[in-house]
């Protein structure tokens, strides 16, 4: 079986790339899947969401990109049986400036998860449309992106889809959108239908079924290094998430 690798991006920041990539990734090894997360992000918000203190690591995504370490010496075991992860540290910000003078700079990622047997890697892209991302674009089969439902919940997406286009025309044709993923979500308020209703509009069949709500225990559960599953199984939050990785299971064997 081909592994579904996943990148998960968007350049703007705070839309649920992070929550996304750490919950989807949990439930995925709760439902006996080996998973890997990757932590593309210099911030390093999935590391410590999932319980790894990055000032504390001896080796990072850095030292595979940069270093030629095997991505397997890096990799670190998470709370979740199943679900491993390779870490970012704040050095990996370095890593954006450092790559642009490396021959194969885009493949950098893709080279380094070539080796590693997973049913799904799932990488977790910075919020920008830097060298980074693009690696994690390189690397991927597939693509999801995550959409605020809020005002200006489409702005920026176009150039993130110019993006995409580039690297499907020059460096990985495989790569296929996978699903937009509406997160922050308040049945309440005629804001968050209308913004749901226009994301159905610009990307039409692509739209995931399932709508991330806005929950108090899911923006609490990274403070505590953990996913939702372990944090409050029960909560909507935890609920819509294990929803969403079996629409990912789904799409990714229909794909595959």
């Amino acid at each position: 079986m081909m592994t579904g690798i996943i990148a998960i991006a968007n350049q703007k920041g705070g839309v649920g790339k992070t929550t996304t990539t750490i919950n989807v990734g949990a439930y995925l090894a709760s439902d006996k899947q080996r998973v890997l997360v990757v932590d593309l992000d210099p911030q390093g918000n999935t590391s410590s969401g999932l319980g790894i203190a990055t000032e504390q690591l001896k080796a990072s995504l850095y030292d595979v990109l940069l270093e030629g370490m095997p991505a397997a010496q890096a990799i670190q075991p998470t709370g979740v049986a199943g679900l491993e992860l390779l870490p970012a540290s704040p050095v990996l910000a370095a890593a954006e400036v450092e790559l642009v003078a490396q021959p194969q700079r885009e493949f950098k990622l893709k080279k380094a998860l070539e080796p590693l047997e997973y049913d799904y890697i799932l990488i977790d892209c910075p919020p920008s449309l830097g060298i980074l991302t693009v690696n994690g674009l390189v690397a991927a089969r597939h693509l999801v992106i995550p959409v605020q439902a809020e005002f200006y919940a489409l702005e920026g997406l176009g150039q993130l889809v110019q993006t995409v286009q580039r690297v499907r025309r020059g460096l990985n044709r495989d790569l296929e959108l996978m699903g937009v993923l509406v997160t922050m979500h308040n049945g309440r308020t005629t804001l968050s239908t209308q913004v749901h209703d226009e994301v159905k509009r610009h990307f039409p069949d692509k739209v995931f079924e399932t709508v991330i709500p806005r929950n108090v225990r899911l923006a609490e559960a990274p403070s505590f290094g953990k996913p939702i599953m372990q944090y409050d199984g029960w909560s909507k939050g935890a609920r819509s998430y294990k929803a969403l990785a079996k629409e990912v299971e789904q799409r990714t064997k229909v794909r595959q």
